[in-house]
Order: structure tokens, then sequence, then C-alpha cells
């Protein structure tokens, strides 16, 4: 084994640089050369830059699982997740990293995701909503639920709110105020709970519209590149089948 195979090959990482925050910056790209290691991702590749070559880097990270959703950016042309994404799976080494398009740009990689999922979790209301809200019991005893709706909804809770779907959505490219699948799932979700009182009626109120259910396309960017494989389609489908028979 020559020298080169024992040490690892060499990796290209572009990256796009950009700090809006700085008068005068302008996007340009960037390419880091390092050795690969054993098992390196694209997050351990990453911090290897940051921390022996330019630590003025931007990128984002939290749990290093996939489960957060931090690391999310577009690699070589795919919404992706960092943390999960093998540097082997690149057969040249070349890789180029952009921010994902749809999100407020704090700087390079690093996007203000956390803004944009609260602001939709507040236009969902992204909480059970119970008639008696006012008169909370809080030693009544937990209602009970069927197991296999419980099931229904726990698939969906394993939604990170990365951002990959809104990412990979050719209508939210098009319609800044569509709500995209991940608010939409999440709608669903509620909408599954029945815990949850509102009525269709009131569901309606939220995503009834084209920048909600009625405007998804179909193009099932969203499912296509989720990495926790979750059906944003079909429950998309399940949202649009419920509105359409309420008006």
């Amino acid at each position: 084994m020559s020298d080169q195979e024992e040490k690892g090959r060499t990796l290209k990482i572009s990256v796009l640089r950009f700090n809006p925050q700085v008068k005068g910056d302008m996007p340009r790209m960037q390419t880091y050369e390092l050795t690969e290691a054993p098992g390196m991702t694209l997050f351990i590749a990453l911090n290897d830059i940051r921390e022996n070559i330019d630590p003025t880097l931007q990128f984002d990270f939290v749990c290093r699982a996939g489960i957060c959703g931090s690391c999310a950016m577009v690699i070589n042309g795919k919404p992706s997740l960092a943390c999960r994404t093998l540097t082997s799976t690149f057969p040249d080494g070349e890789i180029k990293l952009l921010p994902l398009p749809g999100f407020e740009l704090i700087g390079d990689l690093s996007i203000n995701s956390g803004k944009f999922m609260q602001e939709m979790n507040e236009r969902v209301e992204s909480w059970i909503h119970d008639k008696n809200m006012n008169n909370v019991d809080l030693t009544r005893i937990e209602e009970r639920m069927d197991p296999d709706v419980a099931d229904e909804i726990y698939e969906l809770e394993r939604c990170v709110e990365c951002g990959c779907c809104v990412a990979a959505c050719g209508t939210k490219q098009m319609r800044p105020n569509f709500l995209g699948a991940v608010g939409l799932v999440r709608l669903a979700r509620y909408a599954l709970d029945p815990r949850d009182k509102r009525t269709d009626e009131e569901f309606y109120e939220i995503v009834g519209n084209d920048d909600g259910v009625f405007g998804c396309m179909t193009l099932l960017g969203c499912e296509d590149y989720c990495p926790k494989d979750l059906p944003l389609q079909t429950q998309i489908a399940y949202l649009r089948r419920k509105m359409a028979f309420v008006k």
C-alpha cells in the first residue's frame, strides 16, 4: 500500500462563502483541501476545516446524529444532512456545499432555520387545542389513545425540522408564502390527534388555500430528500382530501 493510500485521499471541498453582515462582502466559492479519514462524514470534514484551516467558516451543528437537523445544507446539488453524509460516497473526492435556499442566511452555510420553523409553528398553531384550555385540570388522568393512532402520530413526530423538504420544494421557490411540507405534515399530526378538538373548518382556515395544501404541485422533491424518510406526500394527500370536503 502506498503512503497516499495509507494517509487517505485528498478531498476538495468547495464552500459558498458570504457574510451578509459584512458590508461589501460578495458571494464566492472557496475550495479547501484536506486528507480523508476512515468513516469521515461531511460534519467531521467541516470541523476539520474550521479547526485546522479556516476558523472563520460558518456552519451549524448540534447533535451529530441526524436528529437535530441543524447541519442541513445543499451537498452537490442535493439538500441533505452533513452529519449523515459520508465523504466516501463521492468517488472523485470533490464536494460542493451551498446553504439551503428559502431561509435567511446568517453566513456561509449557516441559515436561520429556527426563525422559519418558529413562524411555521405559529402559523399552523402547533399545539393541541382543547376547548377547555382555560380550565385545565392538572390532576386529570391522561387521555387514552388507540395504539395504532399513537404510532401514526409518532411517525410524523420524527420530523427534525431540518428544512431539506423546503429547499427541495419547487413550489416554495416560486411562492415564498407557501407553507411547505414541513408545515403541512406538522398540521396533519394534529389533525390525527384525537386530543386536538379543532374542526375540519378550523384546519381549512389555516391551510385551505394556494399557500397551503392546495398549492402543492406534487413534484415529490420534499419526499425524495427527506433524511428521515417521512411519508410527506401521503400526509399532504390526506390533508387535501380532508380539506376538499369542507367547503
